[in-house]
């Protein structure tokens, strides 16, 4: 691996194209952080009149009526790919998609995700000099954005406290943390860590940090890294924004851990592998942030394709799994059983698309949206509350190169 930018965007690179090569939570009251300055280079356009957008309602709270809104992540800087965030809304009766123009303003907004309160969103900057951006929904104003100490940032995920923003640098391998103030706008960096050791995996150059979430109890924060084949697990200090590595957790060499995604229960979790195709059960124990990785299961793909699973959900009743697979480009649903100690594999359907890069349940869990980066489309299928089973909901929706689809 070569130095300097070079270095920085050949593995974020590998990210981006490797198919060309084969509920809410409650705000708790901490103490809030310094406010952060709006920066003056951000000066957003909306191709659409600003809306405020509906706060997003928990899921398995009623069903959703009337249009809602959509966000939708791209990349800017790639041949067919958008010019900002994408903006839209859906039927939440019939998973129907409208075009409602685009946010500009923001580079490479590869993953978007939502305060707790539904009023700010946050981007990552998926570029060589890392960043995370705030905009304010009510007006789609970007409040500022800021540098991530790293190349390359592919997830971001707000602390339920509604306080901290966590971000994950994928080209050199180190999570951050940044303070979020009573506006939604973001302070400067208060962690910043670097995936150091074990040494990377078969096949890879380096630690490559994939996504960072919180534990369902909020105590620990797990950041998954796909080249030291490990998830991480920390405690965050809720009012300083500092990180103190806890535990470590390894899958078997070469498996590339990708997503992560906690059972409503909090005991377990279920880990998708990107490089060896497979899916693993995970026990968690809240007391010690510890993550004990089970045997690999299989994602479901045929074997006809190389493929690589993307990113693994649950619903939020905690009785079915969707795994999106990009190559078989399918989408695998899985019976959760044992109070989440297991995972059953049901079945697959068609993405109708191609490569799923990221999938979405809406809010109130009847709807799961698929962004599908090579065919530049985002698909909608209706959920079974009963079976948990999939159904096309119409046509998929244009969208330029989409990497990430945010229903509120």
């Amino acid at each position: 691996m070569t130095s300097g930018a070079e270095a920085s965007r050949e593995g974020w690179s590998r990210r981006r194209f490797i198919g060309a090569l084969g509920g809410t939570a409650a705000v708790i009251a901490v103490p809030a952080p310094a406010s952060a300055p709006a920066d003056p280079e951000s000066t957003p356009t909306a191709d659409s009149a600003p809306a405020k957008a509906p706060a997003p309602s928990a899921h398995g709270k009623g069903k959703a009526t009337g249009p809602r809104p959509l966000y939708l992540g791209t990349y800017t800087s790639v041949d067919g790919g958008g010019t900002g965030i994408g903006l839209a809304t859906y039927d939440a009766s019939t998973g129907q998609i409208t075009g409602a123009g685009t946010l500009t303003g923001v580079a490479d907004p590869s993953y978007l995700a939502v305060h707790p309160d539904g009023r700010t969103l946050y981007a990552v900057d998926e570029q060589t000099a890392g960043a995370v951006t705030a905009v304010r929904l009510a007006d789609r104003k970007i409040l500022g954005s800021r540098s991530t100490g790293g190349a390359g940032p592919c997830h971001l995920s707000v602390h339920p406290t509604g306080r901290w923003l966590l971000s994950a640098n994928y080209t050199l391998g180190s999570v951050a943390v940044h303070p979020i103030d009573a506006s939604g706008a973001l302070g400067a960096r208060t962690a910043l860590a670097k995936h150091s050791s074990p040494q990377p995996g078969p096949g890879q150059d380096g630690p490559h940090a994939h996504q960072f979430v919180t534990s369902p109890d909020g105590g620990h924060v797990l950041a998954v890294d796909l080249g030291s084949d490990t998830v991480y697990t920390y405690r965050l200090d809720t009012t300083k924004g500092t990180l103190t590595e806890v535990s470590q957790a390894h899958t078997r060499a070469g498996a590339g851990p990708r997503s992560l995604t906690f059972h409503p229960g909090g005991r377990y979790a279920y880990l998708a592998n990107e490089v060896d195709d497979t899916i693993a059960v995970c026990a968690y124990d809240p007391a010690t942030g510890a993550l004990s990785i089970g045997a690999p299961q299989s994602s479901g793909s045929t074997g006809s394709t190389t493929n690589y699973p993307a990113q693994i959900l649950v619903t939020s009743n905690g009785a079915y799994a969707y795994l999106a697979n990009r190559g078989d480009n399918s989408l695998a649903r899985y019976a959760v059983e044992a109070d989440g100690a297991r995972l059953r594999l049901l079945g697959t359907v068609p993405v109708s698309g191609d490569f799923p890069r990221q999938i979405a349940l809406s809010p109130d869990g009847t709807l799961l949206f698929t962004a599908n980066q090579k065919s530049s489309t985002v698909s909608v299928f209706h959920v079974d509350d009963n079976t948990g089973q999939l159904t096309l909901a119409g046509e998929p929706f244009a969208s330029p190169v989409a990497v990430c689809a945010l229903p509120l």
